[in-house]
């Protein structure tokens, strides 16, 4: 391994910074050591620079989305002892909630704490009132599923969002991204460098790089106009717009978007749209509690026959039996996007 260089000079704070992180059941593994790993290595070029702790809402240990455990060092300490708080939640992130825990991150907020979030545990700040207006960001696949929760949150696409009292990243490996910004920020650009090269990364992402792939990747399309389309059809899932708006505002004609979806996709532009439409449905089922008519709304459908009719002949079950976990295919979304039929 590379020995620490000594280019770094700046002074470390003498007793560092406490980060205290919540694990809610059911965490993410990924993104919790990515935001923990970085903190570490930056104590190897600067020893003492960071310090933290591990909670539980009742202090005993904590089992992954991976089934592993993590021991904690204690429960709900008191909420004047915090500084930086950071919740790190996985699949289901309310299931945990409850109204103590609302009243404890109320008071850790106004105690001073800045409060923060890895993949989904933005939905326990949320829950609390404690993220105010945004702009937030969680795993892209739970971002449908918050804004219908709290509609009045603005959230957005980026890999993290610093705000004065509040930041939130994407989980996963955006959680690293987010550390080394605050390293940059309290030590320096350099030593966040070097914490990079510690985990053979390219480049210190910014904020601004997408989370999920761009288009032309995830659906290995290159056609600037295709890519026009698809973009508006994932910008208008609710209110879904017909094949003649979608090629006027691509300016080209009905006949050459039909073309396009053959030649690039062997699809047609409709059943595209709505293989889109019950994805997101599919991650509403999965990772909220609307029930299945608003969902039915919130995704386009006409009535929730209509949804019910097209989810069956998408994933071979009800959308009853998807949110009960006894369809064919009833587990977390993890097919791949609509591409050729």
């Amino acid at each position: 391994m590379p020995t620490p260089s000594p280019a770094v000079t700046r002074a470390v704070p003498a007793d560092g910074e406490q980060i205290h992180f919540l694990l809610l059941p059911g965490f993410s593994m990924m993104g919790f050591v990515s935001a923990i790993e970085p903190l570490r290595v930056a104590n190897r070029f600067q020893p003492g620079a960071y310090r933290w702790q591990l909670l539980s809402i009742d202090g005993a240990a904590v089992s992954a989305s991976n089934g592993m455990a993590l021991k904690v060092d204690a429960g709900l300490r008191e909420p004047a002892q915090l500084a930086l708080l950071i919740v790190v939640a996985g699949f289901d992130p309310l299931t945990a909630y409850s109204p103590a825990l609302g009243v404890w991150l109320r008071a850790a907020y106004r105690g001073g704490a800045t409060l923060g979030a890895v993949d989904t545990g933005v939905f326990a700040l949320a829950e609390a009132g404690v993220v105010g207006a945004g702009p937030v960001t969680l795993h892209w696949e739970a971002r449908a599923a918050f804004s219908e929760r709290f509609p009045k949150i603005v959230v957005s696409q980026e890999l993290f969002e610093v705000g004065a009292r509040c930041i939130t990243c994407a989980g996963g490996t955006a959680a690293i991204d987010m550390m080394l910004s605050r390293i940059a920020a309290r030590h320096g650009h350099d030593l966040a460098v070097q914490v990079s090269e510690q985990f053979v990364l390219g480049r210190i992402r910014s904020p601004s790089d997408h989370q999920q792939m761009e288009i032309t990747t995830r659906y290995r399309v290159h056609n600037p106009r295709l890519v026009k389309v698809i973009g508006l059809m994932q910008d208008h899932i609710e209110d879904q717009l017909a094949p003649d708006d979608l090629a006027r505002m691509t300016g080209i004609t009905r006949r050459q978007l039909e073309r396009l979806f053959a030649a690039h996709l062997s699809d047609t532009p409709t059943h595209f749209y709505s293989a889109l439409r019950l994805e997101r449905a599919r991650t509403l089922l999965q990772q909220s509690g609307m029930g299945i008519a608003a969902i039915a709304t919130a995704c386009g459908f006409q009535s929730p026959s209509h949804f019910s009719r097209s989810y069956r002949a998408m994933y071979g079950c009800s959308p009853k039996e998807e949110r009960a976990g006894t369809g064919r295919k009833g587990q977390r979304l993890d097919r791949e996007p609509p591409r050729a039929r």
